[in-house]
């Protein structure tokens, strides 16, 4: 493999498969720094449940779908509360948006297409889909996947929607001196990149950074010398919602593609 990132520092801020990204990292020639940004991500059965149990007993006209894996999770447990073709009935007299093509995918095993997709897998694309409808009044079920989604549920409430939350998975914060060293490398310059896989990575890292007052070094050193990579565009929106707009964001949404495309970004800056 090309040596694209001889003599590049990268921190890796996913904890899931981080040891392959260092693999391809030290491929091309670089040094992987493991910088867990997240902790774990666990399923809440018990809240699960109880949403699942009241959605059922009284449907809405609406359910909007943000993830893939939250879908699996809500079927999963639904069939093991003996809900499963109550949950596959209501379905299917419900009108479905979907965010990203893993939602999709999940849906369509499920014999279920969306009447609303969004256009570029980010949460702004699935609201441009949905402005046509008319939400008003409508009680609306959202799922997500480990946190809120402030300005999804903002909007939809805007529109007259009554927004019911299902979160199947949460974020665990990460340890406060694995994120603390990652805040204080890229202030000081001492990487050349930092690899987020989710979203909630970079609002941990920039929520320890706000507490103690580095949030503004963390954001100019990002302008800089220090490059932000994100898997896909989901990622990206909430880097960018957090004031990251230099970055790399591979076209296809695989943790393998986006250090490729880092590779690359660092061989063309070279040039």
């Amino acid at each position: 493999m090309a040596q694209y990132m001889k003599d590049r520092i990268v921190a890796l801020a996913g904890p899931r498969k981080a040891a392959d990204m260092a693999k391809l990292v030290e491929k091309m020639g670089g040094t992987a720094l493991l910088r867990p940004a997240q902790g774990t991500v666990f399923l809440d059965d018990e809240v699960l449940r109880r949403s699942i149990e009241a959605w059922l007993k009284a449907p809405a006209p609406w359910a909007i779908f943000t993830t893939g894996i939250g879908l699996e999770a809500i079927y999963d447990t639904a069939e093991q509360m003996g809900l499963l073709d109550t949950l596959n009935e209501t379905l299917q007299r419900t009108s479905i948006a979907a965010r990203g093509y893993k939602t999709a995918n999940a849906l369509k095993k499920r014999g279920l297409a969306p009447v609303v997709r969004d256009d570029d897998g980010s949460t702004s694309g699935l609201i441009r889909s949905l402005t046509p409808h008319d939400l008003s009044g409508k009680r609306v079920i959202l799922q997500l996947h480990g946190e809120s989604a402030p300005k999804l549920v903002e909007w939809l409430e805007s529109r007259g929607a009554v927004v019911e939350q299902i979160l199947p998975y949460k974020h665990i914060p990460p340890l406060e001196e694995d994120v603390s060293q990652l805040v204080d490398e890229i202030v000081a310059g001492k990487v050349d990149a930092v690899a987020f896989t989710s979203a909630p990575q970079f609002r941990f890292l920039a929520d320890y950074a706000r507490a103690h007052g580095k949030l503004e070094a963390v954001l100019e050193a990002f302008r800089g010398p220090v490059l932000a990579a994100a898997v896909g565009k989901v990622t990206a929106q909430g880097l960018r919602e957090e004031g990251i707009e230099r970055m790399v964001v591979p076209e296809e949404e695989r943790m393998g593609s986006m250090m490729v495309a880092l590779g690359r970004y660092f061989a063309q800056s070279q040039e």
